[in-house]
């Protein structure tokens, strides 16, 4: 079993989040992405693996991956996997509601 520390996102609120948005936040001192993607809300690293690129600066395409505005790399913002051939993995976090209240763990 596998412990998360969790870190309540101060600046936030769930139900404050717009459905296919991109948003940058600062968490425990990391730069976190946070996408609500069919009401479900996920959390990842907010620069690309490749270049560096802001990912809240792209856009969420129609099939509801994260495409980076440099290269146009798309991730799958569930699990981080690179859909457009590049091999590169977006690490994600996990994510808890309570009381519209945002937490985000990792080990």
């Amino acid at each position: 079993m596998q412990l998360y520390t969790w870190h309540k996102v101060d600046t936030l609120k769930a139900g404050a989040l717009s459905e296919g948005r991109l948003t940058e936040i600062f968490v425990a001192g990391k730069r976190v992405g946070i996408l609500k993607r069919d009401s479900t809300i996920y959390a990842f690293t907010a620069a690309c693996p490749h270049a560096g690129a802001s990912l809240c600066s792209g856009w969420v395409d129609g099939l509801g991956r994260i495409v980076c505005p440099e290269h146009k790399y798309r991730f799958d913002p569930m699990s981080g996997r690179n859909t457009s051939g590049e091999g590169y993995k977006l690490f994600t976090y996990k994510v808890e509601v309570r009381d519209d209240d945002i937490y985000v763990g990792w080990l």
